[in-house]
């Protein structure tokens, strides 16, 4: 098994992709949705940290959070949320032996991509990503139609324009992109 080394910083804020097993386009289903919302209420409650920004498409999702000071915990976290998804639902896919043994269900991938956010333009560049995302993957034409992300927070914060976002000319590589899959 691989040995992954993960960044922890104690009050960072961290860029994060999770994606479910096989790419399955079930996360705007209602039901995990609802459960999604409800796995990150909870997760905040015993454990705080700030949602700086996110969106939700059919078989991923890209957030940024800002962790409390001395806390870098975020791997527990993500398996609380992951966890409780899972097991709220009526979505179970289809497990493997090894899936079955770890005792995870069939909704996530094993891991999830992270990265630390280092300064003020690289919060910048992921945001725009995360909003950009659904035009990215032909779900919208414009940022403003996509209803599942932050992006109507940052315009009623005055971080964005209400039309920002509103063509589809933008090359992607302007956004930080860092896989060629996602």
């Amino acid at each position: 098994m691989s040995s992954y080394l993960r960044a922890h910083i104690p009050g960072g804020t961290y860029f994060f992709t999770l994606t479910t097993l096989g790419r399955q386009p079930v996360l705007l289903q209602p039901a995990i949705r609802r459960a999604l919302k409800q796995a990150i209420d909870l997760t905040r409650q015993r454990y705080p940290f700030h949602v700086d920004a996110w969106v939700l498409l059919p078989d991923h999702l890209h957030c940024i959070w800002t962790l409390p000071e001395a806390d870098d915990q975020y791997g527990m976290r993500w398996s609380m949320i992951k966890r409780h998804v899972t097991q709220t639902t009526s979505f179970h896919g289809s497990t493997t032996p090894s899936r079955k043994t770890r005792r995870e269900g069939g909704l996530w991938q094993r891991r999830f991509w992270e990265h630390v956010i280092r300064d003020e333009e690289d919060f910048e560049r992921h945001a725009d990503y995360i909003h950009w995302n659904p035009i990215k993957h032909g779900l919208a034409k414009t940022v403003a139609e996509w209803p599942y992300s932050t992006f109507h927070h940052y315009v009623r914060q005055g971080v964005y324009a209400p039309d920002w976002g509103g063509f589809t000319e933008r090359s992607n590589e302007s956004f930080g992109e860092h896989s060629s899959s996602d």
